[in-house]
């Protein structure tokens, strides 16, 4: 039987950690520290075995510690390195004395300063050394950064990149043409996978239903297949939608006419197979 697996949490202690982009106002239910504990309790919320937990930060020293942690709920960790800088040390440095499999590697090109960090030559060196080292690229970009995603995938087809939350489908009732195109000019990269993630972590609790979210994940499901989806719950900026099980009821809704095996496969086989989980 396929392992359910969480393709996208995170975890933090912002004390060692800090997470300066949470307001505390507008964000009170992710305001706090997040473990491997609560990483349990939510799975079993959602029935799911394991979790891919994915940095929050562009910090080393993040990722050290998240390597470390020890739980049975955490499957593989996509870390964070500086690309531009020297790769396998920074690697090396993850892995010393890690309790979890580092499977993949991911920076937040959505706010870097520079625009263009994705086209960057040395980030492209950086990126042929995951691919020696059989590591997965997590894509964490906005709407417009579509094109520069599709483009670094042609680039180096010998890497597996996943797109992180759809690349940002507009909120319901927006403009989802551009989007939708961009998307599927990517899906068109035989090396790209996507997670459907993050669909409900810019809404506000009992504000939406499965319907809502219907043509992103119709759209995303004709680009790229069952084959190629991953299930992220996002948790846990998945709270500030109401939650990481009311989210995956709908995706689950939403995928009703899929087969049980290719269902399988979104919950926890595709992720299993591109992060190499053991």
């Amino acid at each position: 039987m396929t392992a359910g697996i969480d393709a996208h949490v995170h975890l933090w202690d912002r004390a060692v950690d800090p997470q300066d982009w949470i307001d505390a106002e507008t964000m009170a239910p992710i305001a706090r520290d997040f473990g491997a504990s609560d990483l349990s309790e939510m799975l079993a919320s959602t029935g799911l075995d394991g979790a891919v937990v994915v940095q929050s930060s562009n910090s080393l020293d993040e990722s050290i510690r998240l390597a470390k942690l020890d739980s049975s709920a955490i499957a593989g960790l996509v870390a964070w390195v500086d690309l531009a800088a020297e790769v396998g040390p920074q690697l090396d440095q993850i892995r010393r004395n890690a309790a979890v499999p580092v499977v993949g590697v991911r920076h937040l090109a959505h706010i870097d300063p520079d625009p263009e960090w994705m086209m960057r030559e040395e980030v492209g060196a950086g990126l042929a050394v995951l691919e020696r080292e059989g590591l997965c690229f997590d894509l964490v970009v906005r709407e417009w950064q579509l094109p520069q995603a599709t483009r670094l995938a042609a680039r180096h087809g010998g890497l597996r990149f996943v797109l992180d939350h759809l690349g940002g489908p507009p909120e319901p009732g927006q403009d989802r043409s551009a989007w939708a195109s961009r998307l599927r000019d990517l899906a068109r990269q035989p090396n790209v996978v996507a997670k459907v993630s993050g669909l409900t972590s810019g809404l506000a609790p009992g504000s939406w239903r499965a319907a809502d979210l219907a043509a992103p994940v119709t759209i995303a499901l004709g680009s790229f297949g069952p084959g190629r989806l991953l299930y992220g719950s996002d948790w846990p900026l998945a709270e500030l939608g109401g939650g990481a099980a009311p989210w995956k009821s709908a995706l689950e809704a939403l995928l009703d006419g899929l087969s049980a095996s290719e269902r399988a496969r979104v919950f926890g086989g595709n992720a299993a197979d591109v992060y190499s989980l053991s």
